[in-house]
């Protein structure tokens, strides 16, 4: 139906299948071959310096432990902080503890650039390097910046390409949700995912270049490549996803999520990071004393390539790997993944969707079994003829060093999980968690990733 005169449609139905026919093109597109990025990406990480070195919080410049609350804070007031937290459930085996988290009351800009070549959507991605990054380079949205960072607080050069995202003169938005972070490890932090179109010529720098969404997929199947901020812009596209149906109605399944928002009885109070229970400071690590979990940790940084080529700064780290799955159901023809509500502490909303399994096993394993995530040891034993994807991915390398998870997708039979589903997880399509990655604090940022793959077509569901 065409609008009157002076209206424009409400929603644009060509862009799915725009997305679509990128997602359909691998192999190569209008700036290179998928088989020619590994050397370019190798030319990048060679074209500059980068150098990461643990330090003693003692030796941080412009950061210092707050005279009475013992928070880790920066001479500006801004960027970050980390803080203390006291969190209690009102159900589950932990029910109350005590944490370090970072608080960064910005919201920061995600956005990748996309523009049109021979009909085909392609993506501009920037080769970034991260501190956190195990292997320091991963592919990353255009922009990636924190509030602070584009404003100019740290008095470097100026965020390429930020034009096109903010201001007047920017391009045509066709994507923009307000996500979390990892509940786990941030504060009630949000950034922006944008997809926005551009408008004339865009010359790609040496560090970016034009990728079609099937080429990203193609690179989403290799290890740490693909980093956690473009896989969450991803997740967020408006995919055609072709289903017949679904176990549930899309009303009841956000019906049964608001019933599981609603019941969790979570207080998260934020407290002072001196003396927080549980926890120990050292002259290079804020810890637990078993070890387990994670640690704050301190970094200085060389990076010849970033806006500002040497800082130093606190990080989070964890302590072990962590494995986080969907579990995949052919029901009535049509793939289903088994999603569970997840508390996390520093959700804005308390819970949010997540995949089936979502922890370190180290955390875990040395439990009975009974008091072990549900469906744990089933990931862990899956064997290789089940599994449809896997590859490890780290997550926020700005703010978490070497914080890898492996991901993965799972097929189970009705027999392995049970007529139905254990108290908060429930049965979903790809096409309706897609749905609600187009709004904002459904879809936590791991779920996100695996659905990234999916829009991507690193893994096949039909």
């Amino acid at each position: 139906m065409t609008a009157p005169a002076g209206l424009r449609p409400r929603v644009d139905d060509a862009l799915p299948h725009r997305l679509r026919r990128s997602a359909e093109q691998t192999g190569h597109g209008h700036m290179m071959r998928t088989e020619d990025f590994p050397p370019w990406f190798a030319d990048r990480a060679r074209a500059h310096r980068f150098r990461v070195d643990r330090i003693p919080f003692a030796d941080l410049d412009g950061w210092s432990f707050a005279p009475g609350t013992g928070d880790l804070v920066h001479r500006t007031g801004r960027f970050f902080s980390v803080e203390g937290l006291s969190v209690t459930l009102g159900e589950g085996l932990i029910r109350n503890w005590e944490q370090p988290i970072i608080r960064q009351p910005e919201v920061g800009i995600l956005g990748i650039l996309v523009k049109e070549f021979d009909g085909v959507l392609h993506f501009l991605l920037q080769a970034k390097m991260e501190p956190g990054n195990p292997n320091r380079l991963q592919l990353s949205p255009t922009v990636q910046a924190t509030r602070s960072n584009y404003t100019g607080v740290h008095r470097g050069a100026g965020v390429r390409y930020l034009e096109h995202f903010a201001g007047a003169g920017r391009g045509r938005v066709l994507t923009d949700v307000l996500q979390s972070e990892h509940g786990s490890w941030f504060y009630r932090k949000s950034n922006r995912n944008m997809l926005v179109e551009a408008v004339g010529e865009v010359v790609p720098h040496e560090d970016f270049c034009w990728l079609t969404l099937g080429q990203i997929g193609e690179l989403l199947r290799l290890d740490n490549v693909v980093n956690m901020d473009a896989r969450t812009v991803i997740a967020c596209l408006p995919m055609a996803v072709p289903e017949s149906g679904a176990l549930h109605t899309d009303a009841e399944l956000r019906s049964w999520f608001t019933v599981e928002r609603s019941r969790w009885n979570a207080v998260a109070e934020r407290r002072p990071l001196a003396g927080i229970a549980g926890w120990e400071r050292g002259a290079w690590s804020i810890h637990r004393p078993d070890g387990r979990y994670f640690r704050v940790v301190a970094v200085a940084v060389e990076a010849s390539s970033r806006e500002v080529p040497s800082w130093s700064q606190p990080l989070i780290e964890p302590t072990g790997k962590g494995v986080t799955a969907f579990l995949v159901r052919n029901i009535g023809g049509v793939p289903h993944l088994l999603v569970q509500a997840k508390p996390e502490a520093g959700f804005l909303d308390t819970v949010e969707l997540a995949p089936t399994v979502q922890c370190d096993p180290a955390n875990w394993l040395h439990l009975p079994a009974q008091h072990r995530p549900p469906f744990l040891d089933l990931v862990l034993a899956a064997p290789p003829e089940r599994i449809r994807y896997a590859a490890t991915h780290s997550e926020e390398g700005g703010r978490f060093l070497n914080a890898e998870n492996r991901y993965l997708l799972v097929d189970v039979t009705a027999d392995e999980v049970g007529a139905q589903p254990p108290p908060g997880f429930q049965w979903a399509t790809a096409g309706q968690l897609g749905d609600l990655a187009g709004h904002g604090h459904y879809l936590n940022v791991q779920a996100r990733t695996l659905l990234s793959c999916v829009n991507a077509g690193a893994v096949r569901l039909s």
